[in-house]
Parts: C-alpha cells; structure tokens; sequence
C-alpha cells in the first residue's frame, strides 16, 4: 500500500503564492511519474502538471509560466509552486503518483485532496 499525504493549501488573495506537497510513504520500491490535478466546483477534474522520473515536466495551458512542479526523490515528495495566483485558480488540488512497490505491483494512487481558495 502507498500512501499520500497532501498540505500546503489555503487561502490567498489574488497574485499570491502558495506551495502545495505531496509526501509518498509505504512499501514503495520505485515512482515514476507525478502530476498534480485540480476540480473546481461544479467542474470536471483537469490536468494541471506531472513531473516523470528524470525530470521532464508538463503544464496545462493555464497554469503555465506560472506553477513550478518538481519532486526529491529521495523523500519521495512531489511540490507544486504556485505563483501569481488567480481566483480561478481556486480549486481543490489532488496529487497522483505512479508507485510500483517492493512486491513488483504497479498502480496509481491519489492524495485526499487540498483546497486552494484565491479570494480577497
């Protein structure tokens, strides 16, 4: 079993920053790609950003230039800087991880979730 714990959430006003966390704990022998996804009320889950093992990133249109995604591997820990933030940036953000753990089984797993309101 793999486990994901998300943080960082919160309210900002507009232009405002915040960094999100995804920490992966458990039987973990290897993760490949991360992403974080958002759902806005009312709306269908969409792609914001995943990070693949060596580093290769990819962004949605409307988050691009400004959310930073990276990882630590050695933590096993995904981050999502935000920057410049919107209010339609306002979301709750899920974290996603390919995980293959010490038996050999490869699945995907999701964070609980973390609200992120852009408000003033």
């Amino acid at each position: 079993q793999v486990q994901l714990v998300e943080s960082g959430g919160g309210l900002v006003q507009p232009g405002g920053s915040l960094r999100l966390s995804c920490a992966a704990s458990g039987n973990i022998a290897s993760i490949g790609t991360m992403g974080w996804y958002r759902q806005k009320p009312g709306k269908e889950r969409e792609f914001v950003a995943t990070i693949t093992g060596s580093g290769s990133t990819k962004y949605g249109d409307s988050v691009k230039g400004r959310f930073t995604i990276s990882r630590d591997n050695v933590k096993n820990t995904m981050y999502l800087q935000m920057n410049s933030l919107k209010p339609e940036d306002t979301a709750v953000y899920y974290c996603h991880v390919r995980a293959t753990g010490i038996w050999g089984n490869t699945d995907d797993y999701w964070g609980q979730g973390t609200q992120v309101t852009v408000s003033s």
